[in-house]
């Protein structure tokens, strides 16, 4: 962190120097005002791209699929998993039981169960709380 700091401060160092030679250069009329600020603009772009590249992320995370640590930690089987992804697009119990093969009793328990697991109390809730921790992608 110190040697960051350091360099950092070392090129705003130049920079300033830069500047103040710009200004006694244009002011003697060594060089043209207009090639001073272009120089200057150039200076503090490629440091704001250095600073850009060393300090920001490079991107978001890369999406690989569900968050399988999620899914362990809770205790989610697969079978709830199928019938968190038939809530998330809406799905009602008696269709999500029909695609399933299960009845829709079976559906209600596999709710209450991602409920509590997901501590919420509504349908709405434990899709939405699914989504933010990425189990449904």
């Amino acid at each position: 962190m110190l040697r960051t700091a350091f360099l950092y401060g070392l090129i705003l160092a130049v920079a300033g120097f830069v500047v103040v030679w710009i200004e006694a250069s244009t002011s003697f009329g060594l060089i043209a005002p207009q090639f001073g600020l272009i120089a200057l603009a150039a200076g503090f772009l490629a440091l704001g791209i250095w600073a850009g590249r060393r300090f920001l992320p490079a991107g978001p995370p890369a999406d690989d699929g569900p968050n399988t640590a999620a899914i362990s930690t809770l205790g989610l089987s697969p079978r709830e998993i199928e019938v968190l992804s038939a809530l998330a697009i809406g799905q009602s119990n008696k269709e999500i039981a029909r695609q399933l093969d299960i009845s829709p009793n079976t559906v209600k328990a596999h709710v209450g169960s991602l409920c509590r697991k997901l501590e919420v109390s509504r349908r709405g809730e434990a899709v939405s709380a699914a989504r933010k921790l990425r189990i449904l992608v």
